[in-house]
């Protein structure tokens, strides 16, 4: 059933200042040495709160959208999988602590990460004058790559996951970016597939609110 406009508007509100808050505490937590660990410990918290956020602002949570949220999960885990098992993906990586409990060396979170990644780019591109399908998918799958390159540095500093150790350094390779644009595609074509109305602002803002955050994560000590 859909939900009526002043319902629509009222959740959308709500859900994006919610996104707001908890990525603004999120980075005080960040800058402020002392509590570092703490907010790292919350990092998986924070994912599970951004997809309820996102559950509670699509317009119909049915069958339908459930169904995208564990197909994503399961495609995004699966890849993630072969990525760090069998080095076919991405590059030589593994996880760290930072992402909590993994199973077969992938965190269980990475599932729903790539859950918030898809639908929030999937509704930007939505919400865009772009009307053909495949450059929709070609562009956020550019946006997507665009947000990985933010997040690498801070994603290593932090042990969210590290590679393959080069003269001293952990370097992300080529292929990891090359990797990434076509799993995003395919994430994307999925989103596409299950032919969602169009939605509220709120995955766009949530896709904006990633991109600061990792972007100002940056000089935090």
């Amino acid at each position: 059933m859909e939900r009526p406009p002043r319902m629509k508007q009222y959740r959308s509100t709500i859900a994006i200042l919610i996104i707001i808050l908890f990525h603004a505490v999120g980075l005080a937590g960040f800058y402020t040495h002392s509590l570092q660990s703490l907010f790292l410990q919350l990092v998986p918290f924070h994912l599970l709160l951004m997809l309820l956020v996102i559950c509670f602002s699509h317009q119909f949570f049915d069958v339908r959208f459930i169904s995208f949220i564990i197909t994503i999960f399961m495609v995004g885990y699966c890849i993630e999988w072969v990525g760090v098992n069998k080095q076919l993906v991405f590059g030589s990586y593994n996880y760290g602590k930072t992402l909590g409990v993994k199973l077969g060396g992938v965190p269980l979170i990475i599932g729903v990460n790539w859950v918030l990644l898809t639908y929030a780019t999937g509704v930007l591109m939505q919400r865009s004058k772009i009307s053909n399908v495949l450059t929709r998918l070609l562009a956020g799958a550019t946006v997507l790559v665009l947000l990985d390159l933010v997040i690498e540095g801070i994603a290593i500093r932090f042990d969210y996951w590290h590679w393959l150790v080069i003269k001293g350094i952990f370097i992300a390779p080529l292929k990891n970016y090359i990797d990434w644009f076509f799993v995003s595609a395919l994430m994307l074509a999925v989103f596409e597939g299950f032919g969602f109305k169009r939605q509220s602002i709120v995955g766009a803002v949530l896709l904006v609110a990633q991109f600061l955050f990792f972007i100002l994560m940056h000089w935090a000590q």
